[in-house]
C-alpha cells in the first residue's frame, strides 16, 4: 500500500522534476526540433517535450502510468497541434505495422521491463522510410561506475518505476534491427555520475 501510494502520487512530481534538469532539456531540444509530421512517442511522460515540437501535426501520447500522464494536461492544452493519448506499454503497442514515420523516446528505454519485445514493436510500427528519435542513460564506459550502475540497478529499478542504470542500448537497437543515422555519447551536466552518459540516436529500420 505504502509503495503505491509512492508510485502514484510522489514518483510522479518527482519525475516531473528530475526530467527538467537544464542539460536534459538542452538534449530534448536537439532531439525533437527536426522532428516533422505525425509522432509516436513512447512514454510520453508528464510532456515534457511537447514545447521542442515546432513542426508536428499530432502526436500520440503513449503512456501507461495514468498517474503520471495527469500531470501533463496543461502542457497538452498549450500545445498548437493535437495530442492523442493512448494508455499502453511499448511491449504491445496497439497500431498496425508501418504506421508511423517519426516515433521518440526520450529516457523511457531504461524503465520498461521487456525492452527486447518493445524494441522489436517500435521496429514493427515503423514505416520503411521512417526515423526513430532517441535519447537515454545508458551503461557507463567506465569499468568503476558501470560495475556501481550493476550493483544499484535493483534498488534503482524499485525506487524509480523500473529504472535500469546499466542498459546498453546502443547493442539493444542492433539486435532488434535498426541501423544508425545518428549515435553520439555525452555526459549530462547536473546529473550524478552513476547516470550522466547518455547516448543520443537516430535510427532507421535495416535495409
Amino acid at each position: 500500500m505504502i509503495f503505491n501510494f509512492y508510485r502514484n502520487h510522489i514518483f510522479p512530481h518527482v519525475l516531473n522534476q528530475v526530467m527538467q534538469v537544464p542539460s536534459l532539456m538542452d538534449a530534448r531540444r536537439e532531439l525533437l526540433l527536426p522532428v516533422k509530421g505525425r509522432v509516436l512517442e513512447i512514454g510520453f511522460g508528464t510532456g515534457v517535450n511537447l514545447p521542442f515540437y515546432q513542426a508536428v501535426d499530432e502526436v500520440v501520447a503513449l503512456e501507461p502510468h495514468e498517474a503520471v500522464f495527469t500531470l501533463a494536461k496543461e502542457r497538452m492544452d498549450a500545445a498548437p497541434f493535437h495530442v492523442k493519448h493512448v494508455q499502453a506499454g511499448a511491449e504491445s503497442l496497439p497500431f498496425p505495422d508501418q504506421s508511423f514515420q517519426q516515433i521518440v523516446s526520450t529516457w523511457t528505454l531504461c524503465s520498461i521491463a521487456e525492452l527486447e519485445q518493445a524494441l522489436k514493436e517500435i521496429h514493427r510500427v515503423l514505416t520503411i522510410d521512417g526515423v526513430f528519435h532517441l535519447v537515454e542513460h545508458v551503461l557507463h564506459d567506465e569499468s568503476k561506475t558501470a560495475r556501481l550502475q550493476h550493483l544499484l540497478t535493483p534498488v534503482q529499478k524499485r525506487v524509480a518505476d523500473g529504472c535500469h542504470l546499466n542498459r546498453n542500448i546502443e547493442q539493444a537497437l542492433l539486435d532488434a534491427g535498426f541501423v544508425f543515422e545518428q549515435c553520439e555519447y555525452f555526459n549530462a551536466a547536473g546529473i550524478p555520475k552513476i547516470g550522466q552518459r547518455m547516448l543520443m540516436a537516430r535510427v532507421r529500420r535495416a535495409p
